[in-house]
């Protein structure tokens, strides 16, 4: 059975994760905007394993007899001032993030919860992985400046992301 403080922390997580999957959707309509297609689809990807995520803890909860109670989410901006501020600020959303994991596995140690703390480890090693990537994007788009060229090589390599995959596996 789940706890009320797990259960309303878990739910409070499942509005960030669609607030996400909505932050990233925006972002992705920006990289449109400035013509960047490959960009906008790696943002999309991310969108949808945002909204994977916040089904993943749905169903934590439903399986551990708790209720899902789903919130308001704000709106994201939608005004950027380039392409590096989009994939900054996707990792400092990713960071923010990051400490919200951990502050729910906090709350599943605190509450003797091995349940959700077994669920939980999952996020904090995708996060190092959501983290790694947006680092190495942020660096490259540094690394080539104002060059048209590279920055054509590097939407189209973005364009290849692939879907996540919905197991469990991404």
């Amino acid at each position: 059975m789940l706890g009320k403080k797990i259960q309303d922390a878990v739910n409070e997580q499942i509005k960030n994760e669609l607030y996400s999957a909505y932050l990233y959707l925006s972002m992705a309509a920006y990289c449109e905007s400035i013509n960047l297609p490959g960009c906008a689809h790696w943002m999309r990807m991310q969108e949808q394993e945002e909204r994977l995520h916040a089904f993943k803890f749905f169903d934590f909860i439903h399986e551990r007899g708790g209720r899902a109670i789903l919130q308001a989410i704000d709106q994201p901006p939608s005004e950027f001032e380039s392409l590096l501020d989009v994939f900054e600020k996707t990792l400092e959303h990713e960071q923010k993030v990051t400490a919200m994991i951990h502050n729910l596995y906090d709350l599943a140690v605190q509450e003797k919860d091995y349940a959700s703390q077994i669920f939980l480890q999952w996020f904090v090693t995708e996060q190092v992985e959501e983290e790694d990537s947006v680092s190495r994007v942020i660096d490259t788009i540094k690394m080539i400046g104002d060059s048209p060229q590279a920055l054509l090589m590097l939407d189209r390599e973005l364009g290849g992301r692939t879907a996540p995959q919905t197991d469990g596996s991404q």
